[in-house]
């Protein structure tokens, strides 16, 4: 009797672990210019509105010009007929995961400094499960276990701002936007997700990181367009301009096709939300970098035990398997 056919070998065999950890600690280095000159650009007096715009206005040119250099003209038109033909898609994608997420960034930035707007940021990192989920994805119960710690690290951190004598208000005017920006940014990410492994006609432009990013920022445009319209704040200054210009290159362009890339490498839900927990890297780089441009002040205890668990939290979410 002959045996029975065994099942052909995957083509693409599950990536490193490591490797995709790797690549999203690269890009949370970079999104972590966000956090600490969106911090010096308030702390200087500039509007937290062009803050945000000028970030995603830099990044559509840089990121077009890139497309233009380096695929040329027909791939670049190619690219804005995709945006033309599914113009709702990109317009809610690219609003909700990078014009609202981006927004509420910057309004936090007046209110918290660097590192604390970064730590609560990684309440995205447990949201990231339940839109997972939502979106008929599942994440194994040990990866939650350890979400969970990162969030009791986010909420040790702010209460010792509250236990340091800052104002209630003030804690929560930073809090709030992150946490919104934090359930919003994986919701885009997904969306994107979503769209390019549909296949169709489209898969070959969305297998391109950049292209993605190019198209979301596209379509946040009109989110910032309209803030600028509603709050007519003053015109930015040389330094802000400079700034968000810096941020756009860093974190708009490299960060996050950095970001995008290791999440499409990644085969299975536990991968995807292992390269989002990443992003918990942040909080140290933007700890780092307070402290060295901004002059921020040492960590006290308290702060120090909230950033340990969040760290933690990381650290165990992605050696728990074998790397």
């Amino acid at each position: 009797m002959p045996a029975a056919p065994q099942p052909a070998p995957s083509l693409k065999p599950p990536i490193n672990m490591l490797k995709l950890v790797a690549i999203g600690l690269a890009a949370a280095a970079l999104f972590s210019t966000n956090f600490v000159l969106n911090r010096a650009i308030s702390l200087g007096g500039g509007s937290w509105v062009w803050s945000a715009a000028l970030r995603y206005f830099d990044t559509a040119l840089l990121l077009g010009a890139w497309l233009l250099a380096r695929r040329g003209p027909g791939y670049c038109a190619a690219v804005l007929s995709l945006f033309r033909r599914r113009l709702g898609f990109w317009l809610l994608a690219g609003g909700i995961g990078y014009g609202l997420f981006y927004a509420c960034l910057c309004f936090a930035a007046d209110h918290a400094p660097a590192w604390i707007t970064a730590a609560t940021f990684q309440l995205t990192i447990l949201a990231s499960p339940f839109i997972l989920r939502a979106f008929g994805k599942r994440v194994p119960i040990h990866g939650i276990l350890f979400l969970l710690l990162i969030f009791a690290g986010v909420v040790i951190i702010n209460a010792q701002r509250i236990l340091a004598g800052i104002p209630v208000a003030q804690v929560l005017a930073g809090v709030l936007p992150t946490a919104i920006a934090a359930i919003v940014y994986p919701i885009g990410n997904q969306l994107i997700s979503e769209a390019r492994h549909a296949g169709g006609a489209d898969a070959a432009l969305l297998a391109d990181p950049i292209t993605c990013v190019f198209l979301m920022t596209l379509g946040s445009l009109p989110v910032f367009l309209a803030l600028l319209g509603v709050t007519l704040p003053p015109l930015p200054g040389p330094h802000q301009i400079i700034s968000t210009t810096i941020i756009a290159l860093c974190a708009g362009c490299l960060a996050t096709s950095l970001f995008l890339y290791a999440r499409n490498l990644s085969t299975d839900a536990y991968r995807i939300a292992a390269v989002d927990a990443t992003q918990a890297g942040e909080v140290a780089f933007a700890l780092l970098g307070e402290v060295a441009l901004l002059g921020a002040p040492a960590l006290n205890p308290l702060s120090w035990l909230g950033l340990g668990a969040v760290l933690g939290g990381l650290l165990g979410f992605t050696l728990w398997r074998k790397l």
